[in-house]
């Protein structure tokens, strides 16, 4: 899993309330159990017209936002099904945070599970932060994980908080097999010792 320390990048506007996984990446897209190549799908039914087209109205297609690696959403965001799709899409797209009031549970873990920093600020925090993103080229956001703070672009901080553990693993890259190989030394030594006393197992 790709560390996450410090990203600066565009941010993008997205003040929608209870945006479900089904938005993020719609259950067509659901048949694959690979990681990569959903970024195209990426809030597909908002992102393109019926006939495939770019829907020009929507965030991600304006140029200013095309390369944006930062959503400043509305509340509970990645709510409804659990899928694991959603996150990927995202971090797919390259959105490696995503900013909001509050978040669905499960799409908040798998979160961090992939690489992604989700956010929560409070309501007027993410007012100011949504009037930053709507400056578009000049919508540029810092994270700092490390300090835990988000400057904008007129130099103002917001300060966040998030647990201990979860930052660990993300400034390190480490999902759930990068936290069981920290272990191989200790696991190698169990199974050396199981194996001299149970040869039979």
């Amino acid at each position: 899993m790709q560390k996450f320390t410090t990203l600066t990048g565009v941010a993008a506007p997205l003040p929608i309330i209870n945006i479900d996984t089904d938005m993020i990446i719609p259950k067509q897209y659901l048949k694959t159990i690979k990681r990569t190549g959903l970024g195209t799908a990426l809030f597909s039914e908002m992102r393109y017209n019926e006939d495939g087209s770019d829907n020009p109205d929507f965030v991600l297609n304006k140029p200013a936002y095309k390369g944006a690696s930062i959503l400043v959403a509305g509340d509970n965001f990645g709510c409804g099904s659990s899928r694991e799709h959603a996150p990927w899409a995202l971090l797919d797209f390259g959105i490696r945070c995503v900013i909001s009031t509050s978040f669905a549970d499960i799409f908040y873990n798998n979160c961090f599970k992939n690489g992604i920093l989700p956010v929560v600020v409070s309501k007027e925090e993410l007012d100011k932060l949504l009037d930053d993103a709507s400056r578009g080229a000049n919508s540029t956001l810092t994270v700092d994980l490390e300090t835990q703070e988000i400057k904008g672009p007129d130099g103002g901080v917001i300060r966040f908080e998030i647990d201990p553990f979860r930052k660990h693993c993300l400034m390190n890259g480490l999902d759930d097999i990068g936290l069981t190989m920290e272990k191989a030394a200790s696991i190698d030594s169990f199974e050396a010792k199981a194996s001299q006393s149970r040869p039979w197992a």
